[in-house]
C-alpha cells in the first residue's frame, strides 16, 4: 500500500516513469553501441570518436537555453513524445544504412547531433513536468526513484549494450535502442493530466531573449544554485573526458571485449543505483547540503583510480573507483535536483532546468572534444588521468559554498505576479 505522499499514487507519474525507463534503456544501449559502430565498423580514430561524442551533447550548448523558454510555453506531453519518436526514427536509420552498405561517419555525426537536440527537449521537459505531476512534498522521493531508474539504466542498458553488440553487432544493438525509444514515445500518450493550476494567470509571453535571461539570472544569481551547477558541470567534464577514451582503451589498448566494456560501465551504474537509493536516508540524517559536501570530500578522489584500468587486478581496482565515483553522482543527482526544484518557482522550472542542462551537458560536449584532442596529442592513458583529476576536484564549489551547512530543503519561492498558469502536459 502506497503512502499518502507517495508519487506512485499519481497515474501520470507511473506512466512517466515507465516511459523514462524505456528511454533510458535506449540511451544507454546507444551509449555503448554508437561509438563501437564508429570504431569497429568505420575504423574511427580517437579524434573521430571524440567528435562523435561531442556532437551527441553539443545540442545543449546550441539550443539548451532557448529550449527551456520554449518548454515553459509548450505541452510537456507533446514535447516528450516528439523527442522520443525523432530519436527512434534517426537511430533506426543507422542499421538500415549499414545493411545497405552506405553507412558513413558523416551520417553518424548527423544522427547523433539531431538526436542530441531531441534529447535536450526530452530531458528539460521531463524534469519540468515532474514538479507539476507530483506534490513538492513528494519530490525527493520522486527524484530518488527517477535517480534509481537512471542508475538501473546504466547497469542494465550499458551491460546489455555490450552484450547486444557481441550478439547482434553494433548496428543491430542500435536498432534495439531505436525500438526502446519508440515504445517510450508511444507509452507517453497515456499521460493525461497534471495537478490543477494554483498560481495566477500568466502575463504576456515576452521576448525569448528576456525569458532566457530570467532563467540564467535565477541560477547565476543564487550562491547555492551556482555552486550546484559548477560542481555538476565539473563532474560531467571529467567523466566525459574519461568515457570518451574508454572504448579505445578497452578495445585497442587492452584487447578486451565489448562485453567487458559494458560491464565496466555497468559497475558505474551499480554505484549510481546505490547512491540514488541511499540519498534520501543520508540526507534525512546529515542534512541535504551537508550530504553533498561530505559525499564529495570522501568519494570524489576515487576518480583517480579509473585511469589505472588495465588487464588483471587493475581492471577491478579501476572498476571499484568508477563505482565509488558514480555512487557520489547518484547521491548528488537526487539531492541536488531536489534542492534546485525547491529553490525555483513553477514558472521558471523549464528555464532553470534548461540552464542546468546547458551547463551540465555542455560540459559533456566540451569534455568529449577535449578528450579527443588530448587523445591525439598525449595519448589515451594520459587523457584518462586528466579526466580522473577533474572528477577528483569537482566537489569543491559545493564544499566551499553555503550549501555545505544546509540541513533541510528550502521552502518553495513565493509565486509572483509574473508566474505562469500551469499548462496541461
Amino acid at each position: 500500500m502506497t503512502r499518502p505522499d507517495s508519487p506512485w499514487r499519481e497515474p501520470d507519474f507511473r506512466t512517466l516513469f515507465t516511459a523514462s525507463a524505456l528511454s533510458q534503456l535506449g540511451a544507454n544501449v546507444n551509449y555503448v553501441a554508437v561509438p563501437l559502430v564508429a570504431v569497429a565498423a568505420l575504423d574511427a580514430g580517437p579524434g573521430q570518436v571524440g567528435a562523435l561524442s561531442t556532437l551527441s551533447t553539443v545540442a545543449f550548448l546550441l539550443i539548451g537555453l532557448p529550449a527551456g523558454a520554449w518548454v515553459d510555453r509548450l505541452s510537456h506531453r507533446r514535447v516528450l513524445i516528439t523527442a522520443d519518436l525523432v530519436r527512434a526514427l534517426l537511430f533506426a536509420s543507422v542499421p538500415v544504412a549499414w545493411w545497405l552498405g552506405v553507412l558513413s561517419l558523416g551520417q553518424l555525426y548527423a544522427v547523433v547531433l539531431v538526436t542530441g537536440c531531441a534529447t535536450v527537449f526530452f530531458d528539460v521537459g521531463a524534469q519540468s513536468a515532474l514538479p507539476r505531476i507530483v506534490d513538492r512534498s513528494g519530490l525527493v522521493r520522486a527524484n530518488a526513484d527517477i535517480g534509481t531508474l537512471v542508475a538501473a539504466g546504466n547497469v542494465v542498458g550499458r551491460s546489455a549494450g555490450g552484450a547486444l553488440v557481441a550478439l547482434l553487432t553494433a548496428p543491430g544493438a542500435v536498432l534495439v535502442a531505436a525500438g526502446a525509444h519508440l515504445a517510450s514515445g508511444l507509452g507517453l500518450t497515456a499521460v493525461r493530466r497534471t495537478r490543477p493550476a494554483d498560481g495566477p494567470p500568466s502575463g504576456p509571453a515576452g521576448r525569448l531573449r528576456t525569458r532566457i535571461a530570467e532563467g540564467v539570472r535565477h541560477v547565476a544569481g543564487d550562491k547555492e544554485l551556482r555552486a550546484l551547477a559548477l560542481t555538476a558541470a565539473l563532474a560531467n567534464l571529467g567523466s566525459s573526458v574519461v568515457n570518451t577514451m574508454l572504448p579505445i582503451r578497452f578495445v585497442r589498448g587492452l584487447g578486451l571485449s565489448t562485453t567487458a566494456l559494458g560491464l565496466f560501465w555497468g559497475a558505474g551504474g551499480v554505484g549510481l543505483l546505490i547512491g540514488a537509493r541511499c540519498a534520501r536516508f543520508v540526507a534525512a540524517r546529515l542534512g541535504h547540503g551537508r550530504t553533498l559536501g561530505v559525499a564529495g570530500l570522501c568519494l570524489a578522489p576515487s576518480g583517480l583510480l579509473v585511469p589505472l584500468v588495465d588487464r588483471g587486478p587493475w581492471l577491478f581496482v579501476a572498476g571499484a573507483g568508477w563505482c565509488l565515483a558514480m555512487f557520489k553522482v547518484g547521491m548528488d543527482n537526487v539531492v541536488g535536483v531536489s534542492l534546485r526544484q525547491h529553490m525555483t518557482p513553477d514558472a521558471l522550472l523549464g528555464r532553470m532546468n534548461a540552464t542546468f542542462r546547458f551547463l551540465l551537458t555542455g560540459a559533456l560536449a566540451v569534455g568529449a572534444a577535449v578528450s579527443g584532442a588530448l587523445g591525439e596529442l598525449i595519448g589515451v592513458r594520459a587523457t584518462l588521468w586528466a579526466g580522473g583529476a577533474i572528477m577528483a576536484v569537482a566537489f569543491l564549489p559545493v564544499f566551499l559554498s553555503p550549501l555545505r551547512a544546509r540541513r533541510s530543503l528550502p521552502e518553495a519561492p513565493a509565486r509572483g505576479a509574473r508566474e505562469e498558469e500551469r499548462k496541461p502536459l
